[in-house]
């Protein structure tokens, strides 16, 4: 069995990081499964990729496409025409693609045209808004998808609407869940923590990147300023996101609470996370962990593919208003965190169920 993985952006190596060890589980037991990993280049910032290899002890990629930025169509066009050339010059039985950024949809689209079949991990997640790439990405990728792994019987639902087979989807839990409770004691606090005077629990975790609140200057200077003034005397730590920073450029907002820092690695990060006091974001990911780790999340989105992050978890989708923020943040701030659970098989085993029942598919 032959595995060719694709990954393509963060949030892909911190998915594949686990799936990766359950291969190499198997491997150790005898299983005749090999991979190979490919690496697009989508996310080519030393802080957004390199990093997330050493971090997770994740094999160098066998291969890195290199194509870097552009628009959506000019990156999904280059990841196709160097995909097909890796598949043609590396054969394999199987395509694996995680989440739903452009190296999903790409990458599925040109194996399905060289007859080879495809699994996608995180499959059937929705957000049933049509102007994020995104969700256009995860319709595209299932609908050619052959095996579907999914993070909640709320995903299979779906896909089953969809029109997906019910022996093709399998319930596994959360790939991303996984790789946090196998870094759980290794993850360690950033450079900064003292020179900020950081303590657990003092300061809350900021991140923004969707076009939604980043693209328009104003309104994403009005956004901070707010959120600066909301926090009362709690330091808001702020990652920005190159996008961010790029439509910022060097402007001075004079805002006493909020600290930019760089991009964080993977253990920096989740140190940040599991100390905080509260998080403030527009991504979907970062739900999923704030969820586990029962940190309270305050989603800047009207939507989310992850409602059971709501539903059970710790999260709280605002919409994209400083002022409906002000008023949830604030009814919080007075009646504490809402009470939360971790949703059914985020156990840190999806990965070793994923590659089960790829064996097992293998087989028949």
């Amino acid at each position: 069995m032959k595995i060719t993985i694709v990954a393509g952006a963060r949030p892909n190596f911190i998915k594949i990081a686990p799936i990766i060890k359950a291969i190499e589980k198997n491997q150790s037991e005898g299983k005749t499964i090999s991979f190979r990993l490919v690496h697009t280049g989508q996310h080519y910032d030393k802080n957004l990729s390199d990093t997330f290899f050493e971090e997770l002890n994740i094999p160098h990629p066998n291969s890195n496409l290199e194509v870097k930025s552009g628009t959506q169509a000019q990156q999904t066009a280059a990841i196709m025409i160097a995909f097909e050339q890796e598949l043609l010059e590396n054969p394999c039985d199987l395509v694996l693609v995680v989440g739903d950024v452009n190296s999903t949809m790409a990458c599925a689209i040109v194996a399905k045209k060289l007859n080879i079949k495809v699994t996608h991990v995180e499959a059937g997640i929705r957000s049933g808004d049509m102007t994020m790439p995104e969700e256009i990405n995860r319709i595209v990728t299932d609908s050619i998808t052959d095996y579907f792994f999914t993070t909640s019987t709320w995903a299979g639902e779906n896909l089953l609407k969809y029109g997906a087979e019910p022996s093709t989807i399998h319930f596994v839990g959360n790939v991303m869940i996984d790789t946090l409770y196998q870094n759980l004691e290794r993850i360690s606090a950033p450079s900064f923590w003292n020179e900020y005077q950081l303590e657990t629990g003092n300061y809350i975790i900021l991140t923004l990147h969707r076009p939604s609140n980043v693209d328009e200057e104003n309104s994403l200077i009005d956004l901070l300023k707010g959120i600066d003034k909301m926090v009362g005397e709690k330091k808001v730590i702020f990652p920005i996101h190159p996008r961010t920073k790029s439509i910022l450029g060097e402007q001075n907002l004079s805002l006493k609470n909020i600290i930019t820092v760089e991009p964080q690695g993977y253990l920096n990060f989740m140190y940040l996370i599991k100390n905080s006091f509260a998080v403030i974001t527009d991504s979907g990911g970062i739900s999923e962990e704030t969820t586990v780790l029962n940190i309270p999340c305050f989603t800047l989105r009207t939507t989310t593919e992850r409602p059971e992050t709501i539903n059970i978890g710790t999260n709280n989708l605002i919409g994209t208003s400083i002022d409906n923020l002000e008023k949830i943040f604030g009814e919080f701030l007075k009646n504490g965190p809402k009470k939360s659970g971790i949703p059914e098989l985020w156990d840190g085993k999806a990965s070793e169920r994923i590659i089960d029942i790829i064996l097992s598919k293998n087989n028949e």
